[in-house]
């Protein structure tokens, strides 16, 4: 007989506003061989465990499981923040 064990998996959660439009952002990957990606998105969710959904074109949420310093620092240095709220 095999016990299950239930473990809860704990996400940290973003709400990131930027100074330019998501579609803007994503020209910094106007060379996907250079960076694996196309789009803001795709990095973001290159992180393990790490999600990334567009509300509207300055605002997404950012979800991971345990990546999310990593995210918030990169974001922090290559993109323009107008408010980054950790819910």
């Amino acid at each position: 007989m095999t016990n299950e064990v239930n473990k809860e998996i704990s996400y940290e959660t973003l709400l990131v506003t930027f100074g330019e439009g998501i579609g803007r952002l994503n020209t910094m990957f106007d060379d996907p061989q250079v960076w694996g990606v196309a789009t803001l998105k795709q990095w973001i969710d290159g992180y393990e465990t790490t999600r990334f959904t567009e509300i509207d074109d300055r605002t997404a949420v950012i979800t991971s499981e345990y990546n999310m310093d990593s995210v918030e620092e990169w974001l922090q240095k290559n993109t323009p923040i107008i408010n980054l709220e950790k819910r």
